[in-house]
């Protein structure tokens, strides 16, 4: 059986792609730890790459729970964004500078 979004792309290709997509924000996750715009933007294309695995799961099973979770997903991640910048912007307005490194040091 052969799957084809739009009559185009082959969705085990696509599920592919968006596995090496989800690698690849992981990569920048455990890897590069220094700067906390690439931490979140990582945890952002970890989540989108979720998303695309959960669409494509729930095309080729024919089921619709799949987009109920991108949804939700979605939302989480919308929020978890917004707070996370407002963090980053206090922080930068007090200490001129986005580094996990010394945000490290924070104790309260």
């Amino acid at each position: 059986m052969e799957f084809k979004l739009a009559g185009y792309f082959d969705l085990f290709n696509l599920l592919f792609v968006f596995i090496g997509l989800f690698f690849i924000a992981m990569f920048g996750l455990l890897i590069v730890r220094r700067n906390a715009i690439i931490v979140f933007m990582s945890i952002e294309i970890l989540l989108l790459g979720c998303n695309y695995l959960f669409v494509i799961g729930s095309i080729i099973i024919d089921d619709s729970m799949g987009l109920v979770y991108t949804l939700l997903v979605l939302t989480i991640a919308a929020a978890e964004s917004a707070v996370g910048l407002a963090i980053l912007v206090i922080f930068y307005r007090l200490r001129g500078m986005i580094e996990l490194s010394v945000i490290n040091n924070l104790k309260g």
